[in-house]
């Protein structure tokens, strides 16, 4: 990679407004129904209809971040139910260095989120697995789906990726996964998304198409057969997703 692609992402690092979150307000969120920075429903309580598992982009705070992870979440338990949405956020490190590993994202997340996954299909059968990323956290849906166990794979119904830096390589797909099952949501102007790392303001203006994410999502858990999980859905489909405010790169 050029020196002048890292140098310019660690300026609009140093440059860019970064959402301010109060940790308070998050910590009470945790173990609420409104979805904040942080998530860990599966992993504290357990088995719901529908797991989402979500990884932010780098830099972005909690493991949820704040620009696509929390309205997507949000808009998921409008839609569904939000006493049958558990969200997961992953925890890794989200630096900027690690877009440039081979995959293009952090081996130590890939691994994590990997795990929770394969938690969720074993330890909830009957759950609906619902995947999600942007940008590095694109990246990082793409490595773990796609080396999943078809079994695996099966109890996956929906994954939606926003500011795909792994749309180019991997060509608007998910190799080995179902294409019908997949939606890769970029912006026009979203330079990452042919192939760079150069980042411009369409790559930070996410949160506006969280409901595209939450509509692809409610209809692919609504086609999975799923009459338990998908029960909420007939009623409140159309609803939008919270809009939620944050700044990120990369």
């Amino acid at each position: 990679m050029k020196y002048s692609t890292i140098l310019g992402l660690t300026t609009l690092t140093v440059a860019s407004p970064v959402a301010v979150v109060d940790e308070e307000q998050a910590a009470a969120r945790l173990y609420g129904r409104q979805t904040g920075i942080i998530a860990k429903e599966f992993s504290t309580g357990g088995c719901k209809d529908n797991i989402f598992v979500f990884s932010r982009g780098s830099t972005e705070v909690g493991n949820m971040g704040a620009i696509c992870g929390p309205p997507t979440s949000n808009g998921l338990k409008e839609a569904l139910g939000a006493d049958k949405v558990a969200t997961e956020g992953v925890d890794y490190g989200a630096l900027l260095s690690t877009n440039f590993l081979p995959g293009g994202a952090d081996l130590a997340g890939i691994a994590t989120m990997k795990g929770i996954i394969n938690d969720a299909a074993s330890q909830c059968p009957d759950s609906n697995i619902l995947v999600g990323g942007y940008s590095q956290g694109a990246a990082m849906v793409h490595r773990v789906v796609e080396d999943l166990d078809p079994a695996v794979q099966d109890k996956i119904a929906g994954v939606v990726t926003f500011g795909d830096t792994q749309n180019k390589q991997d060509n608007g797909q998910i190799k080995g996964f179902p294409p019908q099952k997949t939606k890769v949501i970029c912006n026009p102007g979203d330079a990452v998304c042919v192939g760079t790392l150069t980042i411009l303001p369409p790559h930070l203006d996410y949160t506006k198409r969280a409901d595209e994410a939450v509509s692809f999502l409610v209809s692919m858990v609504q086609a999975s057969g799923n009459a338990a999980a998908s029960s909420g859905a007939s009623a409140t489909s159309g609803a939008k997703a919270t809009k939620g405010k944050g700044r990120n790169r990369n």
